[in-house]
């Protein structure tokens, strides 16, 4: 794949709004915010879910979402996707009827921004998967990458108030996408590497948003052996990710990065002072002490 393959678009007019205020001076503004509307998820004939999305990729993003919750297992064959723009509906259908009431019975709240939902047992494949353990990370590819991804244009350094995921390869950017939750981002990709038939093999994930525990088990249950951030980590998360073998990375930014599980897969065999400095221009939100590492 090449780098980019399916990136951001900024200039989508379906996706962000111009809006007039003022600012801090009481002097009169007009800025860009993102779009936020409703997608209602049917799986066959029952409804599962309605997220609250920009609305880009609604076919990944409910195929994702259902592998992702366990509601559709990697064997099951879709035989279509309907998406109604004006209902705000998508409806993926299988050749047969899927068995996941029992799913629907347990909810989990989670951390995940706008509608972070898990469905049934969250442990549910997750100590079954078996991560690459050859899979290596060189910081020569990290560092490669944390500059790629944060200088790309995107709806977050257009607008802000969204997260970013990405599918990554040594230090290619594969996959970026974005939403409101970053779990809509990485069920987005989830569900494109599913329909386009992308192994998880020698692949990295990297994220914008927290190492919480939601984004650990996703990351496994999609197989993929290296998770990065440029914020900061939940001990949930941490625990997870060494019980799995998954190395996770945080506060990825400019020279700068934070092992806490799985770091013998990583390869130092770039300088950090060759590393530039994170531009203020592209500089996410994070927490003084995470400045401050």
């Amino acid at each position: 794949m090449q780098e980019f393959t399916v990136r951001p678009q900024p200039d989508d007019p379906r996706l962000t709004r111009a809006v007039t205020g003022i600012d801090h001076e009481g002097r009169p503004i007009e800025t860009a915010v993102v779009m936020e509307r409703p997608l209602t998820l049917f799986l066959n004939a029952r409804e599962i879910v309605t997220m609250m999305t920009i609305g880009d990729h609604p076919d990944y993003l409910a195929v994702g979402y259902l592998l992702n919750q366990n509601m559709l297992r990697p064997e099951d064959r879709i035989v279509g996707i309907d998406y109604d723009d004006e209902l705000e509906t998508v409806v993926v259908r299988t050749d047969h009827e899927t068995d996941f009431e029992d799913k629907l019975k347990k909810k989990t709240l989670t951390s995940g921004c706008a509608q972070g939902t898990v469905f049934g047992d969250l442990m549910e494949k997750f100590e079954e998967v078996r991560l690459d353990p050859a899979a290596v990370l060189r910081t020569s590819w990290l560092y490669a990458l944390t500059r790629k991804i944060n200088t790309a244009p995107s709806l977050y350094l257009a607008a802000g108030a969204i997260h970013g995921c990405v599918l990554c390869e040594e230090d290619r950017p594969l996959l970026y996408m974005e939403d409101v939750g970053r779990h809509n981002a990485i069920d987005k990709i989830a569900g494109y590497m599913h329909l386009n038939r992308i192994a998880p093999v020698g692949k990295i994930f990297y994220t914008t948003g927290r190492l919480t525990s939601e984004m650990v088990i996703k990351t496994v249950q999609m197989g993929i052996p290296i998770l990065i951030s440029r914020s900061g980590f939940t001990a949930w998360g941490v625990d997870l990710a060494r019980q799995a073998g998954l190395t996770l990375i945080g506060r990825a930014k400019g020279q700068r990065f934070v092992a806490l599980a799985g770091s013998e897969r990583i390869v130092f065999d770039g300088d950090p002072r060759a590393a530039e400095d994170e531009h203020p221009k592209f500089a996410r939100k994070a927490s003084l002490a995470e400045d401050a590492a």
